[in-house]
């Protein structure tokens, strides 16, 4: 998955490791390795249906809105699920927990960033993993690595900051088992009429 991270240069040094073999694995095809199969220079093996019991994640792009954002956790929370809160403006992320605590007075939530200290993250998202809370609002930390079957709802705020491939990326963290997920893409509300 993080096979575009890494340049080219960054690709062959690790390819000096051993000349003879290399597998590469990725979720999504990186164009340049999509471009390297389509021109015989590398292999590529698609694997195209899902593991069994796994439906695909229902998307919807929206306006923010409070009442989506209440419906939705609380629809995942009543059936026994967590949620993901994507708010990628670390300095404003504790006025959007307080606001959701208001929201949803019943829901527990956490929060998680890439500027709090690495023990503080660990820590959260291991309370998080045992259902300490229900909600866990968090940066684009979250974009990968994550495996939290029981999270099926991902609301992600200003979704027209992040680029496709990302948005996919952190859309993933949800339906990793077999419950319907669901994953809401929220865009600032239009100031034309």
């Amino acid at each position: 998955d993080e096979e575009h991270r890494f340049g080219v240069k960054q690709k062959d040094s690790i390819q000096e490791f051993n000349k003879s073999h290399k597998l590469s694995l990725t979720a999504t095809p990186i164009p340049r390795s999509l471009n390297m199969a389509l021109s015989k220079l590398r292999q590529l093996s698609i694997m195209s249906s899902p593991p069994k019991q796994r439906l695909p994640i229902l998307t919807f792009v929206h306006e923010e809105n409070d009442s989506i954002v209440k419906n939705a956790l609380e629809r995942e929370i009543h059936r026994g699920g967590q949620a993901y809160i994507v708010y990628n403006d670390v300095k404003s992320i504790d006025q959007v927990h307080k606001k959701l605590a208001k929201l949803c007075p019943h829901i527990q939530f956490g929060t998680v960033h890439g500027q709090m200290p690495v023990t503080a993250i660990e820590k959260q998202m291991a309370r998080f993993h045992s259902q300490a809370f229900q909600v866990l609002i968090a940066s684009t930390i979250i974009e990968s690595g994550l495996d939290v079957a029981n999270a099926n709802t991902i609301i992600i705020y200003r979704a027209d900051k992040l680029g496709l491939a990302q948005l996919h990326q952190i859309r993933g963290r949800v339906g990793r088992s077999h419950h319907q997920a669901y994953a809401y893409l929220l865009t600032p509300q239009s100031e034309l009429g």
